[in-house]
């Protein structure tokens, strides 16, 4: 570790030193990973965070609004190049609301295309996944189109007249990686993934992104608002109540960092409460080779926002992605990623390691109900945030801020309290 940073640059570029973490908070964790790790306190002159207004969570206007502006113009997280191992593989989705297609050309370009035929609106694909044998071709009247998205084909050409093909192709979206993840975006004046994810991709390069392995996905349906269940992974507040024989066993929430990024994202780190605590469900398995102490020693998670939370360990990384159903009701991806293991099957202990971790969502999931039946109530006015659960309001300023404030009610706004938390360079 170097004087100026708790991660550094190597010759293989193996280990990256961060930008634009708060320099007070940084120094904190470097003197966390040598002595007793502080507590984390409020900054002299800190006032109480203004209660998150519960309309934000139920009120079908507000929903709408965020439906418009953050679901349809962000980048998000759609599938591992894994799971696309050849020319006409394909995975579909419509969590943003709208049916879209990710393929991999013959050309070994991934693409992504609303799953809309040109025609008449009929679907292309209607699975989740699969390969397709030369292009696309639609359900409902069987236009047929190449894996770049060009018409190449319609029944009855004569019926047409003079159809422009060049005019008809499927209507594209963006689609960037970072390594081996790939990313759609439906806003096309959007900035690239790789300046959105600043200042996260510099941190996650330690971990090679373009040598991982995809292990696993599973999906849980959960009647709760998205809001509320993501919130639950941007704090570590509730440990002693919800994770008490669990994660509260070896976690000192008490001692957790929290640093607050532009663009909402932000990080958590949290210390064992024993230095030396290793996860037995981990040992021995295959570690990425460049990690850094920061991960290799602490518990790290990540928010990309709006909805991706990654807590990225030396063995393996699961992307946890929420997407809203409904208003009361969300649909949660959990992905898991390994360093490459090379030829033969992942490592013994992989179905070891997702069952525990199961174990400890399925501990979040089952207070979700009753947290949904509490927001609707008369009993609830709004959130009360601490200091150590800023993360949250981090993310609801950012919520505002691409909505546009004055599109927001006033008495649903939240008042923006934490730029001066939120450093813009080192």
């Amino acid at each position: 570790m170097t004087s100026d940073g708790i991660l550094k640059r190597s010759s293989k570029a193996h280990l990256y030193r961060p930008i634009f973490m708060d320099q007070q908070v940084l120094n904190s964790i470097k003197v966390g990973l040598d002595q007793a790790w502080p507590i984390d306190r409020p900054p002299v002159g800190f006032k109480s965070l203004p209660r998150v207004a519960a309309g934000r969570y139920t009120d079908p206007d507000f929903l709408a609004l965020e439906k418009k502006h953050l679901w349809e113009c962000s980048w998000l997280y759609v599938c591992h190049s894994d799971q696309l191992p050849a020319a006409g593989s394909f995975v579909s989705f419509e969590n943003t609301g709208s049916p879209i297609v990710v393929v991999r050309g013959k050309d070994e370009i991934i693409r992504a295309f609303y799953n809309t035929c040109q025609h008449r609106g009929g679907p292309l694909v209607k699975s989740a996944s699969g390969t397709l044998e030369g292009g696309f071709v639609c359900a409902f009247h069987g236009w047929k189109y190449d894996l770049n998205g060009s018409l190449v084909g319609v029944r009855d050409r004569s019926d047409f007249g003079d159809l422009d093909f060049d005019c008809h192709g499927l209507k594209e979206i963006r689609c960037e990686s970072f390594g081996n993840w790939v990313f759609i975006n439906e806003d096309p004046q959007a900035e690239s993934l790789l300046s959105y994810l600043t200042p996260v991709a510099d941190h996650w390069q330690q971990v090679e992104p373009h040598t991982t392995r995809h292990v696993a996905s599973s999906s849980y349906v959960v009647e709760c608002n998205c809001k509320m269940l993501l919130e639950a992974f941007l704090e570590v507040y509730h440990l002693g109540n919800v994770h008490a024989a669990t994660v509260d066993r070896f976690l000192d929430y008490r001692s957790s960092r929290h640093v607050l990024w532009p663009r909402g994202h932000s990080l958590m780190v949290t210390p064992n409460r024993d230095p030396e605590w290793v996860d037995p469900g981990t040992k021995g398995m295959p570690e990425f080779p460049g990690v850094s102490d920061l991960p290799g020693k602490l518990n790290v998670s990540y928010n990309i926002f709006p909805n991706l939370i990654t807590p990225i360990a030396p063995t393996g990384i699961p992307f946890l992605l929420f997407w809203p159903q409904d208003d009361a009701t969300t649909k949660i991806d959990c992905h898991w990623f390994s360093p490459d293991w090379g030829e033969g099957e992942k490592h013994a202990l992989w179905e070891t390691r997702m069952r525990n971790f199961e174990r400890i969502l399925e501990e979040d999931l089952e207070l979700a109900p009753h947290l949904q039946k509490s927001l609707e109530s008369k009993g609830f006015s709004g959130g009360q945030l601490s200091f150590q659960e800023r993360r949250i309001y981090h993310w609801h300023e950012e919520l505002d801020r691409r909505i546009g404030p004055d599109r927001v009610r006033e008495q649903l706004r939240v008042e923006p309290r934490l730029q001066n938390l939120t450093e813009l360079s080192v």
